[in-house]
């Protein structure tokens, strides 16, 4: 079956050239070479010397099951699919074709091997693409996406070559300068390591264990992720130099742990037991830090050659003969103390199943690829791995969708705790059920999973829709009695066709968001409306103050009748920090920023203060007017930079007023129309940018 498809490839490709002008062939050649140094099965090797002739030649999937069986042709499509993955401005395409690769490679893991050595060997020969962009783009889309989805799977040594290629286009400089780093720490260390590796050897040898010691050097990128993850100097690193330590057996291990720790002090809270926890991507090994030789601070990697040839291919390391035929072997990897390799694809699928935005669906699979682990337990004992930095409500999702829906408070290790609390390695974890599913928007703050986010986002969904449902009703229904009919009596079939709704709700759910105008709708149903009716329905039909603001914010002050407004003492604006003020007057709830003067004299008033938040409506579509104070030279034309910045920054100056003037400064107060507090933000470091303007504050009054 190879040499079929060597030549029948070779046929196809004929005479088609890469950019770097070798013949086009000579890359699924490379490709199945790096699947072969992982001992694949043959349909794996076949697919990869196939995997572009259905995108690249005339050949269909047809044709390769014709000559190469069912299985082949399935995982040669699966390739072909993924082939157009691109990290572009066409988010739902984008989305689309990550949901397609995610539901593919949980299938049959073999479809993502094959595409990461694809990517391998382009990011080799990615040098010879002459478009500064395109290299660009190719390389930030096997950091985000390719190199996580190796890691997951456990598949390092790819993992690692595909980190540093993209590191190496993506930020030469800095990659330079650590290397620079390492040639110095290498002229000035080199004899240490060789002495550090020596004395372990020897001393556990004289405990009766037979070792094999070796010291290895970071990755540039690696290097350069811890400095931005810890804030931290290169000096302040005391990994760089890593120590392996190789034995025959799992006890092995924790002996040879003891025999170091003995020899040498070990670094407080620097000591990791994977073997018995192992990560998802079933990673096993003893991690521990110790002062050794000269003071030098040594990380010590434990573990045994199976671990070893785990840790380096994952998944890959489980190919092996079984009743007389060659393939994966999940019992192998079980009975080794592993766990399955590919729950974190698993994962990533009920990501999916949640749905939303092309946005969210690419933010929450990141976010699932990216995170490290901790692990936590049930009270019956049950294991639960999840990110580290997780809470309680990612523990409540990860163990069902309804638990996380319904959760309403958390004992952690017996003792009630807050829903922001940091889950630790070890926690015995116990969710508090309520009766009725409730979700409040700013639960997503304390959350750190893709699956809990993008489970509260459909939650979140869910409501807004009600309440555009019930908004979008009550305004037609106005607009139907403001032009003297009733809804009632005749059939929205006709908006429902105009407005491409399947149903009255989706009507309803239109006009509420503003898709569907009321004076629209009643021109569809009624033909022969008058103008001056319509005209009356549209002038009767503005929404109340406090219906309106319930587009913008919600929380649990918020009950069925109760007015709502903006303050004008500090004028919220969409993300800014806000809370419910009852008032005692009749007037409903008054929306203040959190940091208002004016709730300095309430604070004693507990009964009126009411948790609000803004609704993701707001954060798309309102705008809201803010002041700026600004101090500017008293010079000529500084006034009319001022407007220009704010004009190119997407404000829209309303009201513009002088203040407090001398003979160098005046003072500008200037009311914009924004988006939110972040537009807000970036107008004022605008203006702070220019040297004509001495402060800006925002004003809240």
């Amino acid at each position: 079956m190879l040499n079929r498809a060597y030549v029948y490839a070779m046929r196809q490709h004929g005479s088609q050239k890469r950019a770097s002008g070798d013949p086009y062939f000579a890359h699924p050649i490379e490709v199945a070479g790096i699947l072969t140094d992982y001992r694949l099965d043959t349909e794996t090797i076949v697919t990869a010397l196939l995997h572009d002739v259905i995108e690249d030649t005339d050949a269909t999937r047809a044709d390769i099951e014709q000559m190469f069986g069912a299985e082949v042709a399935e995982l040669v499509e699966g390739v072909t699919k993924l082939s157009k993955l691109e990290l572009s401005q066409d988010h739902l395409r984008q989305a689309e074709n990550l949901r397609k690769f995610i539901l593919a490679i949980s299938k049959d893991v073999r479809v993502l091997l094959v595409k990461l050595a694809d990517r391998l060997h382009n990011m080799r020969t990615l040098h010879f693409i002459k478009t500064p962009a395109k290299r660009e783009r190719i390389a930030r889309e096997t950091l985000d996406i390719y190199a996580p989805l190796a890691r997951s799977i456990g598949v390092h040594r790819i993992c690692a070559e595909l980190e540093e290629l993209a590191f190496a286009h993506l930020n030469p400089v800095a990659r330079d300068a650590i290397i620079r780093r390492l040639e110095t720490l290498r002229q000035q260390q080199g004899g240490a390591v060789a002495l550090v590796s020596k004395e372990v050897s020897h001393r556990l040898e004289a405990a009766n264990i037979a070792p094999r010691v070796f010291g290895r050097e970071k990755h540039p990128f690696s290097i350069w992720r811890k400095l931005q993850r810890k804030s931290i100097g290169f000096s302040q690193l005391s990994d760089i130099y890593a120590f392996r330590v190789i034995v025959d057996t799992e006890e092995d291990c924790y002996r040879a742990l003891g025999v170091i720790h003995r020899a040498w002090p070990s670094v407080p809270e620097r000591f990791k037991d994977f073997i018995s926890t192992p990560k998802r991507n079933n990673y096993r090994s003893l991690h521990t830090t110790v002062v050794g030789p000269k003071g030098m601070r040594i990380e010590m990697q434990i573990r045994t050659e199976a671990m070893d040839l785990v840790a380096e291919e994952g998944v890959a390391a489980h190919w092996r003969y079984k009743n007389k035929s060659y393939g994966f072997d999940p019992e192998a990897q079980a009975a080794a103390g592993g766990r399955d390799p590919l729950v974190n694809l698993r994962h990533l699928v009920q990501v999916l199943e949640h749905g939303g935005d092309a946005e969210e669906l690419v933010e929450h699979a990141k976010l699932e690829m990216y995170l490290d682990q901790a692990f936590v337990f049930t009270p019956k004992g049950r294991l639960v791995s999840l990110p580290r930095g997780a809470m309680p409500l990612d523990f409540a999702y990860a163990l069902h969708t309804d638990i996380g829906d319904t959760a309403i408070g958390v004992k952690i290790n017996g003792e009630l705790k807050p829903l922001r609390t940091t889950l630790q390695n070890g926690d015995v974890v116990e969710v508090i059920r309520g009766g009725k599913p409730v979700v409040p928007p700013d639960w997503r703050s304390l959350t750190v999973t893709g699956r809990a986010r993008s489970a509260i986002r459909r939650h979140i969904r869910q409501t807004e829709r009600e309440e555009f449902v019930r908004l979008g009703r009550a305004t037609l229904d106005q607009a139907f009695e403001a032009a003297g009919k009733s809804r009632k009596d005749v059939s929205l079939r006709p908006a429902l066709d105009r407005f491409a709704a399947g149903s009255e709700d989706e009507l309803f759910d239109a006009v509420g968001r503003g898709r569907a105008p009321p004076n629209q709708v009643l021109e569809v149903v009624f033909p022969g409306l008058k103008a001056s009716e319509r005209a009356a329905a549209s002038a009767r039909q503005p929404i109340e103050d406090g219906k309106a603001a319930k587009l913008y914010v919600r929380g649990s002050g918020l009950t069925p009748g109760v007015s709502l407004h903006f303050a004008d003492c500090c004028s919220p604006v969409p993300g800014d920090r806000i809370v419910g003020i009852l008032e005692n007057d009749g007037r409903g709830l008054t929306v203040h920023t959190i940091d208002c003067e004016q709730l300095a004299e309430l604070e004693d008033r507990e009964e009126l203060w009411r948790d609000l938040q803004w609704t993701p409506e707001a954060e798309r579509n309102a705008t809201a007017r803010a002041r700026l104070t600004a101090t500017i030279r008293n010079m000529p034309g500084v006034l009319g930079q001022v407007c220009t910045i704010i004009g190119e920054a997407g404000g829209n100056i309303v009201c513009l007023k002088m203040g407090r003037r001398s003979a160098d400064f005046l003072d500008a107060v200037v009311d914009i129309d924004v988006n939110d507090a972040r537009h807000l933000t970036h107008i004022a470091a605008a203006l702070r940018a220019n040297p004509s303007v001495e402060t800006v504050e925002r004003t809240k009054a």
